[in-house]
């Protein structure tokens, strides 16, 4: 009897301990999608995926910006104005390190791409920047769905009723580009995620008002195929299209900041992306 207890409690040790080790589930059942992404940052594996950024400064036009928000706080920006008076805007919304001189690097490189529109790069870490994995799981978990939106909100408020928004983000980003989509209403004209976590909730997405551009990777540990498979599906009920492109790469493989950046593939996601952009936005040229 003595032996039976003694295995018992080893087996439950064991049962316990793989518990503990194994990965964190994206497709487990979540109460908000932004919510479950950011239970990731708790996961040991998905955050040695992600190598501390390598040094950056950005020395380009664009400055940073405050507007209010509706939880009586204020938010910040860094915002790259068209030459030419516009109601078109790209959202771009950062990786889980922050809003970092690589995020304004890509801000701008989409405002010199696409003429005739201004582009937002919105702070969801309230000033906060990441330099090592670590300080960016702390942030990410950090992130309440509540005050995200309150930012996010801030920002439509701040272009004005008249605004055609796009959004595009990547990792954390990128499941908040779809959620600024789906907070954006009729102003949405157009939303690309980078390997984020999609909404789940198919009542949700049917009040989406724009298509869905989705790249991802296929040797994505965190967003894996498996998960964009029922995104696919989910949008299917919901009957809105989306358009997925996988890349034989790991996550943030479009990140220059990554040791793992992939410039084959994120030069060709990007012509993707900028292709979408300017459909959506409907830019001559």
């Amino acid at each position: 009897m003595k032996k039976l207890v003694i295995l018992c409690v080893a087996l439950f040790a064991t049962f316990s301990l793989a518990r503990a080790q194994s990965p964190a589930s994206c497709c487990a059942k979540p109460g908000k999608a932004t919510e479950v992404f950011a239970m990731l940052a708790t996961n040991e594996e998905f955050v040695r995926g992600h190598e501390d950024p390598t040094p950056y400064q950005y020395e380009g036009p664009g400055e940073m910006i405050e507007f209010s928000t509706a939880d009586g706080k204020s938010a910040r920006g860094f915002e790259i104005k068209s030459n030419v008076r516009s109601d078109k805007y790209l959202f771009v919304l950062h990786e889980w390190w922050g809003l970092n001189d690589y995020i304004k690097k890509e801000s701008f490189r989409y405002a010199n791409e696409l003429k005739g529109v201004n582009v937002i790069a919105l702070d969801l870490y309230d000033g906060q920047v990441a330099t090592s994995a670590e300080e960016a799981a702390k942030l990410m978990q950090g992130v309440t769905t509540e005050r995200a939106e309150a930012i996010i909100k801030g920002a439509m408020l701040h272009v004005g009723n008249n605004a055609q928004i796009a959004t595009l983000g990547w990792c954390f980003g990128g499941g908040w580009s779809l959620q600024t989509a789906l907070l954006a209403g009729p102003k949405a004209v157009g939303t690309i995620m980078y390997y984020g976590m999609p909404e789940k909730d198919v009542a949700r997405l049917k009040t989406l008002n724009t298509d869905v551009l989705g790249i991802f990777a296929q040797q994505d540990k965190s967003i894996t195929p498996e998960v964009v498979a029922q995104f696919t599906k989910d949008m299917a009920a919901a009957k809105k299209k989306l358009t997925v492109k996988f890349y034989d790469a790991e996550h943030a493989f479009a990140n220059p900041s990554n040791p793992k950046y992939n410039r084959q593939f994120a030069e060709d996601a990007h012509a993707l992306s900028l292709a979408y952009l300017r459909k959506a936005l409907k830019l001559k040229g």
